[in-house]
C-alpha cells in the first residue's frame, strides 16, 4: 500500500481532503481520454469481478437487502454502466455541429462530493466514482455511517487501479469517521455534489452553495392495463418489487389492477410462490403499524426480508416469501400503504376505468414520490401516452421490472446511474437519470455560418 493510500485512512480535515483532490484533478485533467477510459472500464470490471465478496461486505455492515440480490446488482450496474460510458467522448473536444458551425469542448468541474446511501453501499459510490472520472474530476467519497467500511474499501481498491495506471495520488478519497457535520463542510467545499440519499442530506446539498445533483423520494405506483398477459405482468411486478427485499427507491410499490381481473391478479401473485396475501383486516393492520409508525416509514424494516417484516409485526410469513402483498383502502391519503415503502411489501386496489387508475397513482404520488417514477403494463399506445402525460414523474416504465430498469437497462434508453433526478416535483435540479455529462462543463466555439441567409423583419414577423 502505497503512503498515499495510507494517507486517506488517515482522520484528516476536510480541507486537507479537499485540497489533496484539487492537486491531483489538475493533474488528472491532462490524461487523454484512452487513459481515463482505462481507470474508469476497471473500476467498473473490479466490482463485477468482485460481485460476491462486496454484496458480502454490503449486507455485513448495513444489515440490509439481499446477498444473492446484490450480487446480481454488482454485477448488473457495473456491466451496464460501463457498456453505456466505454464509447463517449469526455475529454477535449467531444462533438461538432457542422449546421450552427459550433464545437463542443469538455472540461471538469473539479472536485465531485459524492455522498452515498446506506442503501446502496457498493454500486452507488462506483457509479458516481465512474462518472467524475470519466469527466477529469477528482471524486471524495461522503459514506452513510453505517456503510463507512464499504467506502473505504471501495476507496483503496479503486485507488490501486488509478495508480497501476500511472494515475495521480489522492484521485479517489473517501471522508473517514463521517458524521452530518463533515459531510455539510465537504459539500460547501467542493466544486460540485451528487447527494443519493434522504431528503435532510438532498436539501443541504441544495443550500451547500454548490451545484448539486439530489434525488426526490420513490413510490412508484404500478399499473396494469387491460388486454394484456397478466401473468407475465404479475411476474415483472414481483421480480422488481422483491428485489434486493425492496430497498431499491424505484421500486414497485402501489399495484392498480382492473376490477374485472383483480381476483385472478391476487391468484397469480401468490401462485408464484413468491409472495404472502393476506386480506385478513387485523394482519393488515399489525403490518401497517410495523412499517409506518406516527405515519413515518419504521427504519427497522428497511432492507429486511418479508419473513422478518412479518416477525416485527407478530405474524408468521414463511421464508421462502419474497414479497407481501395487502389490499389497500384506497390510494392518497385514504391509506398510509400508499406511501413509500422501502422494504417488500406492496399494496394493491382495483380500478374501473383507466382513468381512474391514473388519478389514484397521481394521488399516491401527490402525497410522496411526486418526480420520481411509475410503472405501467400496457400494449395500448394511447393509454401509455395518457400516463406518460397525466403523472408527475421523470419517467414512465413500460412493460419491465421498475426497479432494476429504471435506472436504465441494457435493453431501454434510460441512461444506466443510481441517482435518479425528480425534476421541480421531487425539488431536484434534473428530470432525468444522472449521467456522466452532468459533472463535466463544456465549452461551445463559435463561428459565423458560411452563407447563412439573415431573415428580413418582414419574415421574422411574418
Amino acid at each position: 500500500m502505497t503512503e498515499a493510500m495510507t494517507d486517506q485512512l488517515e482522520d484528516l480535515s476536510i480541507q486537507d481532503i479537499v485540497n489533496k483532490a484539487r492537486v491531483a484533478q489538475k493533474d488528472f485533467e491532462l490524461f487523454t481520454q484512452e487513459k481515463v477510459d482505462a481507470i474508469v472500464r476497471d473500476i467498473g470490471k473490479f466490482v463485477y469481478d468482485n460481485a460476491e465478496p462486496l454484496a458480502r461486505m454490503a449486507v455485513d455492515e448495513t444489515e440490509m437487502g439481499s446477498y444473492e440480490d446484490k450480487i446480481l446488482k454488482n454485477k448488473s450496474k457495473a456491466r451496464v454502466i460501463w457498456n453505456n460510458l466505454k464509447d463517449k467522448k469526455s475529454r477535449g473536444v467531444i462533438d461538432e455541429d457542422l449546421d450552427s458551425n459550433l464545437v463542443f469542448v469538455a472540461k471538469p468541474m473539479g472536485v465531485v462530493a459524492a455522498v452515498t446511501p446506506v442503501t446502496n453501499p457498493i454500486v452507488t459510490p462506483m457509479c458516481n466514482g465512474m462518472f467524475a472520472l470519466k469527466t477529469g474530476n477528482s471524486v471524495i467519497f461522503a459514506a452513510h455511517p453505517k456503510a463507512q467500511n464499504c467506502a473505504e474499501h471501495l476507496t483503496k481498491e479503486f485507488m490501486k487501479i488509478v495508480k497501476f495506471h500511472d494515475g495521480p495520488d489522492n484521485l479517489i478519497q473517501v471522508v473517514t469517521k463521517g458524521s452530518v457535520e463533515k459531510t455539510q463542510e465537504l459539500m460547501k467545499c467542493a466544486d460540485v455534489v451528487v447527494a443519493t440519499g434522504g431528503g435532510a442530506m438532498v436539501k443541504s446539498a441544495y443550500s451547500s452553495g454548490k451545484p448539486s445533483f439530489g434525488v426526490g423520494a420513490g413510490n412508484v405506483p404500478v399499473i396494469i392495463d387491460r388486454n394484456i398477459n397478466l401473468q407475465e405482468a404479475v411476474e415483472k411486478i414481483v421480480d422488481g418489487a422483491s428485489f434486493d427485499h425492496g430497498i431499491i427507491c424505484s421500486h414497485e410499490q402501489f399495484v392498480f389492477a382492473p376490477e374485472e381481473n383483480f381476483d385472478e391478479t391476487i391468484d397469480l401473485f401468490t401462485n408464484t410462490g413468491k409472495v404472502w396475501f393476506t386480506d385478513d383486516q387485523s394482519q393488515i393492520q399489525k403490518l401497517r403499524n410495523v412499517v409506518f409508525q406516527d405515519g413515518h416509514l419504521n427504519k427497522d424494516v428497511v432492507g429486511k426480508s418479508a419473513s422478518d417484516v412479518g416477525k416485527l409485526a407478530g405474524i408468521e410469513i414463511p421464508d421462502s416469501s419474497r414479497l407481501i402483498l395487502l389490499p389497500a383502502d384506497g390510494s392518497g391519503t385514504e391509506d398510509v400503504l400508499a406511501k413509500e415503502k422501502l422494504c417488500p411489501v406492496i399494496a394493491i386496489v382495483p380500478y374501473s376505468t383507466f382513468e381512474e387508475a391514473i388519478n389514484m397513482a397521481k394521488s399516491n404520488l401527490l402525497v410522496e414520490g411526486a418526480g420520481h417514477s411509475a410503472a405501467l403494463h400496457s400494449d395500448n399506445d394511447q393509454n401509455i401516452q395518457m400516463a406518460g402525460l397525466e403523472l408527475p414523474i421523470s419517467r414512465l416504465v413500460v412493460n419491465q421490472p421498475s426497479s432494476t430498469t429504471a435506472g436504465g437497462s441494457l435493453t431501454n434508453g434510460f441512461a444506466p446511474t443510481t441517482t435518479l433526478g425528480c425534476g421541480s416535483w421531487g425539488g431536484n435540479s434534473i428530470s432525468e437519470n444522472l449521467d456522466y455529462k452532468h459533472l463535466m462543463n463544456v465549452s461551445r466555439i463559435g463561428k459565423i455560418i458560411p452563407d447563412k441567409k439573415v431573415p428580413t423583419d418582414e419574415e421574422i414577423w411574418a
